[in-house]
Formats: structure tokens, sequence, C-alpha cells
């Protein structure tokens, strides 16, 4: 699933369709993962899917999200609907899966977090994508501070390109990069510094003069 900043908190979840791209994309992976689950006791995988998908209840999805032995699937779908329904139950399971392994989990759940509207969303991407012990999941984070301006962005985004320039052979380039170009997009004066020192590396050298060009700093 491609990440892309929304400009909106989404529509009511009765009408959130699978005309949506982003819905649409989550719902036919997550449709494969359902149909291998029988199900343990009650309905298969697959017939659980379809009701979660379409059902407008807000309580009978967010009772998956609390409910013990719930697979994977269905606490993605259930959590992924709320956010866009801008429902906070789902905020806590919607951070854990931000901090997934599975880079797809992490773009939907930034998604759905864009759209929630909960004021403690800034704080927790800015935590995730500064955690050293999880920098290798912190692309989404990054971008999702991006998409939500808030006052905690651009300091998280600075603390950790610093971060990522403090090792001249550091493998988590693609986290600078979008680094570097969140910070472009929030053109605050505090990154001109980073962003300097970002041009002296040759696979951010292009993007950090881009975003010195949108703050005014050349």
């Amino acid at each position: 699933m491609t990440w892309i900043a929304p400009s909106w908190r989404g529509p009511p979840i009765a009408t959130l369709s699978c005309m949506d791209d982003e819905l649409r994309a989550l719902t036919e992976r997550l449709r494969k993962e359902a149909a291998q689950d029988p199900g343990s006791s009650g309905p298969s995988g697959a017939t659980r899917f379809e009701r979660l998908r379409s059902t407008d209840d807000l309580d009978e999805l967010a009772e998956v999200l609390t409910a013990p032995q719930q697979p994977l699937w269905a606490r993605e779908l259930a959590a992924f609907r709320l956010g866009c329904a801008g429902e906070r139950r789902a905020f806590e399971s919607l951070v854990l899966l931000l901090n997934h392994r599975d880079p797809e989990r992490c773009a939907s759940a930034a998604q759905a977090l864009a759209r929630l509207g909960d004021p403690r969303t800034a704080r927790a991407a800015a935590a995730l994508a500064t955690n050293e012990l999880r920098v290798a999941y912190a692309l989404h984070p990054v971008r999702l501070l991006t998409a939500l301006r808030a006052p905690e962005s651009a300091p998280a985004l600075i603390t950790a390109l610093k971060r990522r320039l403090s090792s001249p052979h550091d493998p988590y380039w693609r986290i600078a990069l979008a680094c570097v170009e969140g910070l472009g997009a929030l053109a605050d004066k505090r990154a001109v510094a980073v962003l300097d020192a970002a041009r002296t590396h040759p696979r951010l050298a292009a993007a950090a003069v881009a975003a010195l060009a949108r703050i005014g700093e050349r």
C-alpha cells in the first residue's frame, strides 16, 4: 500500500466503501489472510471478514480490539475502519500497528491515524520516529508526522535525521530521506542546519537542496 498524506479525516463509517482506494487495498489484502483462517469454534475467517467489512456497528468493531484471541487481520480491519470513522477507541491498536514489522500494516495504520484526529497521535508518532530500538520501522511514523503538521513534527524529524547523519554508513537512508522530504514540506527554519548537513550525503543531497529551497535557504 502506497502511503499518501490525506487532507481530510474521512466520511462516516457507513459511507466508507470499497470504492475508497485505501480501504479497497486493505480489504483485498486482509481478505486473503482471512480466507486462510478456518475459525476455531465459530464462523470461518471468510465469513467473519465479510461481516467486519460491511457492518456499520461501531461497538461491534470496537469489541474486536479488546476481545481475546482475535486474529491480527480482524484487529487491523476493525481498527482501520474505526480510525477512518474518527472513533478514538481505535487509537491504541492503530499505534501498535504503526510500529508493526509488516510495512503494509504500518501504512494502513498511518492512514487511519491521520484521519482519526486524536490529539495523542503526534506524540505517539514522534516517540516511534525517534526510538532507536525500533528505527527499522520508523518510516511510516515519519511520514505521518509530516502529514499531521503538529508541533511535535519538526522537532522529531530533526532528531531522527541527526541520528541517521551521525554514521556515514547508516543503513536506514530511506528513513533519512523521508525526514528530509518531511522537513521540506513543513518548511520549518529550525531544520536548516540539519538539512545543510544532509547535503553532503549523496543519497540525500538533491532532496536536502529542494527542502532548503522550500524553507527559503539556499
